[in-house]
């Protein structure tokens, strides 16, 4: 890199959305030949992509930009804040823009305006993949932008606007890429990625020599035509996705679903203006596993919710013993500025929140200890994230990066970062497991 190649800082918080929308802001700029540097000194500016959508993700953004105003002072903030500048421009009156959510254009703009790119053929390369903040052997792939829901706790829709899906073709270019730059596994994320296509009314787009439509179904059928781990989040359990779980049978696509069921109880659920039909979604998940025995379901759940009497969380904890989740996340409500519910009765004091969460917790424990030590004795691949002296970290087809468990491999021979091994399972706990590689 020539050492007169403008430099960037780039700070990226929030979801793996907003990592996707900074991995393209900085394709961008490293196209233009800007170098990206570690520590706010040694930039030319400093770019922040800030998370809104709780107010906890707001102090934290709120800090970020503070901390790149007083190490650089040279500040560019984009992301879900910038949809609501007022906040940040009264903090800190003198960065130098605020741009929205998605405006990958308007970034790349304000930072020329701070520092012009280099006309230098010599550094004006990317790799065709683009820059990526995740480790070369997995990445994230967003099929949509914005939701066209209205949840009563969420401002995504105010923040990012209503569903826009990407072509299929243009979805499956990207994919192609990461195939060809070594990726092994794809995580698909959108906001609801089971609406994906509704906006384009499923068009049809040209790929390769047939036309594939802007359908869940379609574009998962293709992208498990690619080679790798396939990895759905951010589904709904509507009756389309039924459709997708014979590509799990014939091992196209990972035996593995991220649903953000949010609660069980009707009356919280109504509330939550979500789906109130839990008993049909527990028919659903027996259907599935009948088709797939070997489906991991993931979810997330809100305690603490305006409302939420102890009869609903009951309620919420009697389902989860029948839905028998491998995953569960659990969140204390936190009423978000803008938010429909914020001016919900029935606030739920923080010591009754936790005292839930606790619960939730420990009831969720036994369930994931008993499905984890029903692999003891089985032999899985096993995709190695970490590599050690003798003993390396990886995931099985079960286990999302950063978010579910980790597989402790012991190895007679050095294993790499990104290789898929068999691994014989030989110890289990409600997280994580451990075994052997056997291959």
């Amino acid at each position: 890199m020539s050492d007169t190649a403008p430099k960037i800082s780039f700070v990226s918080l929030g979801c793996p959305k907003a990592l996707v929308d900074s991995e393209r802001i900085v394709t961008h700029l490293r196209s233009e030949g800007y170098e990206l540097v570690k520590t706010h000194a040694g930039a030319d500016v400093v770019v922040v992509n800030t998370c809104g959508f709780l107010d906890s993700a707001k102090a934290e953004s709120l800090e970020a930009i503070g901390k790149a105003m007083a190490e650089n002072g040279r500040v560019v903030v984009t992301g879900c804040m910038g949809a609501e500048p007022g906040e940040i421009s009264e903090k800190f009156p003198n960065v130098l823009a605020i741009t929205k959510p998605q405006a990958y254009e308007s970034v790349v703009e304000a930072v020329h305006a701070a520092v012009p790119p280099a006309h230098d053929p010599f550094v004006d390369l990317v790799p065709p993949q683009g820059v990526r903040f995740t480790p070369r052997h997995y990445a994230y792939l967003k099929i949509s932008e914005g939701c066209s829901n209205r949840c009563s706790f969420c401002i995504i829709p105010h923040l990012r606007g209503d569903l826009v899906s990407r072509p299929a073709n243009e979805v499956l270019r990207e994919a192609e890429k990461l195939v060809k730059a070594g990726v092994k596994e794809i995580l698909v994320i959108s906001q609801d990625t089971s609406a994906y296509g509704q906006d384009l009314r499923y068009a049809a787009s040209p790929w390769r020599d047939r036309e594939v439509r802007a359908k869940f179904l379609d574009l998962s059928r293709e992208l498990g035509d690619m080679g790798v781990w396939i990895r759905l989040h951010y589904v709904y359990p509507y009756p389309h996705v039924d459709e997708v779980l014979p590509l799990m049978a014939e091992g196209k696509i990972l035996p593995y679903l991220d649903i953000p069921l949010q609660h069980a109880a009707t009356p919280v659920l109504k509330a939550m203006k979500r789906p109130a039909a839990q008993e049909k979604t527990l028919e659903r998940f027996a259907e599935w596993r009948r088709v797939v025995p070997d489906l991991a379901i993931r979810s997330s759940f809100i305690v603490g919710f305006p409302g939420e009497t102890e009869e609903d969380f009951q309620a919420l904890l009697d389902w989860m013993s029948e839905a028998r989740l491998d995953r569960v996340g659990a969140f204390k409500y936190e009423a978000v500025r803008g938010a429909a519910a914020n001016e919900f009765p029935g606030a739920v004091p923080e010591e009754i929140k936790q005292e839930r969460w606790n619960r939730l917790m420990a009831h969720q424990q036994p369930i994931a200890e008993r499905i984890q030590k029903g692999r003891i004795g089985r032999r899985v691949p096993v995709l190695i994230d970490e590599v050690g002296p003798s003993v390396a970290k990886g995931r099985t087809k079960w286990d999302a990066p950063e978010i579910d468990g980790t597989v402790h491999v012991a190895s007679r021979r050095p294993l790499r970062a990104g290789e898929i091994v068999t691994v014989k399972i030989e110890a289990a706990d409600a997280y994580d497991l451990r075994g052997t590689a056997v291959d």
